[in-house]
Protein backbone atom coordinates (compact mmCIF):
# COMPACT_ATOMS: atom_id res chain seq x y z
CA UNK A 1 0.00 0.00 0.00
CA UNK A 2 1.08 3.56 -1.01
CA UNK A 3 1.29 6.68 1.25
CA UNK A 4 -1.83 7.77 -0.87
CA UNK A 5 -3.42 5.08 -0.29
CA UNK A 6 -3.11 5.10 3.42
CA UNK A 7 -3.97 8.80 3.44
CA UNK A 8 -7.20 8.48 1.67
CA UNK A 9 -7.83 5.18 3.61
CA UNK A 10 -7.42 7.13 6.80
CA UNK A 11 -9.36 10.31 5.12
CA UNK A 12 -12.58 7.90 4.21
CA UNK A 13 -12.66 6.33 7.52
CA UNK A 14 -12.86 9.67 9.46
CA UNK A 15 -15.24 10.75 7.32
CA UNK A 16 -17.95 7.99 7.59
CA UNK A 17 -17.09 8.54 11.38
CA UNK A 18 -18.56 11.72 11.52
CA UNK A 19 -21.38 10.79 9.41
CA UNK A 20 -21.91 8.05 11.32
CA UNK A 21 -22.11 9.10 14.55
CA UNK A 22 -22.80 13.24 13.87
CA UNK A 23 -20.17 14.75 15.93
CA UNK A 24 -16.53 14.68 15.70
CA UNK A 25 -13.38 12.84 16.82
CA UNK A 26 -13.03 13.34 20.69
CA UNK A 27 -9.14 13.69 21.89
CA UNK A 28 -10.64 12.79 25.87
CA UNK A 29 -11.67 9.34 23.90
CA UNK A 30 -8.84 6.77 24.07
CA UNK A 31 -10.13 4.86 21.13
CA UNK A 32 -11.01 8.22 18.69
CA UNK A 33 -7.55 9.84 19.69
CA UNK A 34 -5.50 6.84 18.25
CA UNK A 35 -7.32 6.25 15.74
CA UNK A 36 -8.43 9.64 14.14
CA UNK A 37 -7.19 12.81 16.38
CA UNK A 38 -3.27 12.02 15.83
CA UNK A 39 -3.73 12.09 12.26
CA UNK A 40 -6.30 15.15 11.67
CA UNK A 41 -3.57 17.24 14.15
CA UNK A 42 -0.80 16.17 11.63
CA UNK A 43 -2.34 16.65 8.81
CA UNK A 44 -3.73 20.31 9.96
CA UNK A 45 -0.44 21.22 10.56
CA UNK A 46 1.28 20.46 7.60
CA UNK A 47 -2.05 22.04 6.08
CA UNK A 48 -1.78 25.28 8.15
CA UNK A 49 2.10 25.47 7.01
CA UNK A 50 1.44 24.94 2.95
CA UNK A 51 3.14 21.48 3.11
CA UNK A 52 0.21 19.37 1.78
CA UNK A 53 0.23 18.43 -1.62
CA UNK A 54 -2.59 19.60 -4.16
CA UNK A 55 -5.29 16.78 -4.08
CA UNK A 56 -5.09 15.72 -0.76
CA UNK A 57 -5.45 19.89 0.31
CA UNK A 58 -8.83 19.75 -1.54
CA UNK A 59 -9.92 17.06 0.05
CA UNK A 60 -8.53 17.93 3.60
CA UNK A 61 -10.22 21.30 3.08
CA UNK A 62 -13.71 19.21 2.72
CA UNK A 63 -13.12 17.45 6.07
CA UNK A 64 -12.40 20.46 7.97
CA UNK A 65 -15.83 21.86 6.33
CA UNK A 66 -17.56 19.09 7.56
CA UNK A 67 -16.11 19.06 11.20
CA UNK A 68 -17.31 22.36 11.51
CA UNK A 69 -20.81 21.59 11.10
CA UNK A 70 -20.31 19.67 14.34
CA UNK A 71 -18.16 21.71 16.38
CA UNK A 72 -18.49 21.93 19.70
CA UNK A 73 -20.81 24.86 21.14
CA UNK A 74 -20.66 26.39 23.88
CA UNK A 75 -23.91 26.16 25.97
CA UNK A 76 -23.82 29.37 27.97
CA UNK A 77 -24.11 31.54 24.75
Amino acid sequence: MTQEEAWIQKYNAIVEFINKNRHNPSKHNDEERGKYVNWLRHNRKLFNAGEMKGERKEKFEKLLGMMDLYRRKNQYE
